[in-house]
């Protein structure tokens, strides 16, 4: 990929940032958090930590800081940061009806110039996770967590890149891409929906990934749609994503020492 991807996907997102206001607020009002693409209930997932209270938490890719919020809610002290104006324009402004004291940054997740070991976890959903690349923008959140600091991270599973059509047309039943050397798909110039330029990996490079920066991992969960779901959404039907993941979550650890 030599493309300008930050540029790319920034301006996607600054284009398309009204569309997200209403999902926004929806998301700020939440009880209880849910999470990607199907609004899969926070019980029994528990991306973030019950008790925050005293931690140094930083969301990488907030988009419109819903996240964010719901750190915040649990005691934390969160920092979000973003390349795009626009998703942090609503995120502030959703900050200020919330009364929810954040700090907001745009700027760019694989390099966000914050102190090292500042944060005691850090989050992406759907952020860094997927539109910055895994070795730059994972590196980085080694280096900005404190030892013991984990990192929650939701994104595209595999399979469902795999498994989409090379015109972006919704997911189906075939394997449309070789799994084998995968990065990431570009997403600009399709046919239906164009987007950005996303990123994913193989099973095996995240867990080399891991290895080389010195992550542990302590837990790996795979999502599917729920039962209740209907049509298609992100260019992933229902039927297909209750028989095969459609996300996957990430759990690791930074070690308290490294050998």
């Amino acid at each position: 990929m030599t493309r300008d991807y930050l540029s790319i996907n920034r301006d996607v997102w600054d284009a398309d940032a009204g569309n997200w206001v209403d999902f926004a607020k929806g998301h700020w009002s939440l009880e209880s958090p849910k999470w990607g693409t199907w609004g899969n209930p926070d019980e029994g997932l528990n991306l973030l930590p019950a008790d925050m209270k005293g931690m140094d938490a930083v969301e990488l890719g907030c988009g419109t800081g819903y996240v964010s919020y719901w750190m915040t809610r649990r005691g934390a002290r969160v920092t979000g940061i973003d390349i795009s104006a626009a998703q942090l324009a609503t995120a502030r402004q959703l900050a200020t009806d919330h009364k929810a004291a954040i700090t907001f940054i745009e700027g760019n997740a694989e390099a966000t110039g914050l102190p090292d070991a500042s944060f005691d976890f850090a989050v992406s959903e759907y952020g860094a996770s997927i539109w910055c690349r895994p070795d730059r923008w994972l590196p980085e959140a080694w280096r900005l967590l404190r030892p013991g600091g984990r990192l929650v991270f939701l994104g595209n599973h595999p399979l469902s890149l795999i498994c989409s059509p090379f015109d972006g047309s919704p997911a189906d039943r075939t394997l449309h891409r070789p799994y084998r050397d995968m990065w990431g798909a570009d997403w600009t110039e399709v046919e239906f929906e164009p987007t950005g330029v996303c990123f994913n990996l193989t099973m095996s490079a995240w867990m080399d990934l891991f290895t080389d920066i010195g992550f542990h991992v302590t837990k790996y969960q795979e999502l599917y749609a729920p039962e209740w779901a209907l049509g298609t959404r992100a260019a992933i039907p229902a039927d297909w994503a209750k028989d095969y993941p459609v996300e996957h979550v990430w759990h690791l650890a930074k070690p308290e020492w490294r050998l």
